[in-house]
């Protein structure tokens, strides 16, 4: 029996899938960040240690033995060749690792180390071709198409982009309520919503939180909830900027569509991330632009997490498949 260990990890936390030959998964692990840019590569060693262990213990309850012959490693922040040397230099220290209940029969040529996105995307539809538009904290929309091309559209970081992202939804709803405040522009519901939900004594006390707290891209994209309620209840502001990040989001998918894929070309677009479980039917609003240009394309939830698509990348590696 072949075992393949598949590792999802990011900003926030990590997931290890230990996966069988016959694409069962035997065991599932989580542990803190991974992104060795933001957190340093001895953090970022430590918690891919932890996930693993922790899957690994999980499937010790169904095989006695764990050999591990294909591995992938999906990293936010992976992309250029200096990041790639520098994760398998982390890969031998995993294989040194006396914390792992392991044995590894890992060949160079069974190694696959990617950015999170085709992880991402692979999970979501299964297999490598198609794309897939993350919107959550951040953004970014990333394709593959059947010759093995790329095309990344976005994930520039909260200052040079994320448009579409959770946290330029809080942002704009803040910026709208404080114009509001001001009288510079429309009356919106958001300057009651932000003062409520923070329990503040005025929205002129949104300088505290924002600037004298220390928030954080994390902490400010949780605010989004607030304007996609209001978008709900049938704010027009609110509705405006629900509007607008759609609009982004359809513009960075159409490029990549545009990019890599033929004008009629049957494909899957994936859609990830926390902001399309929002309430004001911000998917909806998505899949019927999208599909009003390209009537070929079906929008989809994911079909599995990310760390599931790492797994079925290592396991196509391991049986010469897909090209990746």
């Amino acid at each position: 029996m072949n075992y393949i260990l598949g590792i999802d990890g990011g900003g926030s936390k990590t997931v290890c899938v230990l996966m069988d030959d016959a694409r069962q998964v035997l065991g599932r692990g989580e542990a803190g960040a991974s992104n060795y840019q933001s957190i340093g590569i001895e953090a970022t060693l430590k918690s891919i240690e932890s996930a693993i262990y922790a899957a690994v213990n999980e499937a010790i309850n169904i095989t006695n033995a764990v050999r591990i012959e294909a591995i992938c490693l999906g990293l936010a922040g992976v992309g250029r060749a200096a990041d790639i040397e520098l994760v398998k230099s982390l890969i031998k220290e995993l294989q040194n690792s006396k914390l792992l209940p392991l044995t590894w029969d890992l060949q160079p040529a069974n190694i696959v180390i990617c950015n999170d996105a085709l992880i991402a995307l692979v999970g979501g539809i299964g297999h490598p071709v198609g794309i897939v538009v993350a919107a959550g904290t951040g953004s970014i929309v990333f394709g593959r198409n059947h010759q093995g091309e790329t095309k990344r559209v976005g994930g520039w970081g909260y200052i040079l982009g994320d448009e579409g992202s959770a946290y330029k939804i809080a942002v704009a709803g803040m910026q709208a309520a404080l114009k509001a405040y001001d009288g510079r522009d429309m009356s919106t519901s958001l300057a009651d919503a932000f003062t409520q939900h923070l329990a503040l004594a005025s929205i002129e006390d949104l300088i505290e939180v924002i600037y004298r707290r220390g928030w954080r891209v994390k902490e400010i994209a949780a605010l989004a909830p607030i304007v996609d309620l209001a978008a709900a209840e049938g704010d027009e502001v609110a509705n405006k900027i629900i509007d607008d990040a759609v609009q982004e989001l359809v513009k960075a998918t159409s490029t990549a569509v545009d990019a890599i894929f033929g004008p009629s070309e049957f494909l899957e677009v994936v859609t990830t991330g926390s902001v399309w479980q929002a309430r004001c039917k911000i998917h909806e609003r998505f899949t019927a632009s999208i599909i009003k240009k390209f009537p070929h394309i079906k929008v989809i939830f994911p079909k599995y997490e990310p760390a599931y698509g790492a797994s079925l990348l290592a396991l196509q590696r391991l049986a010469g498949e897909w090209g990746i």
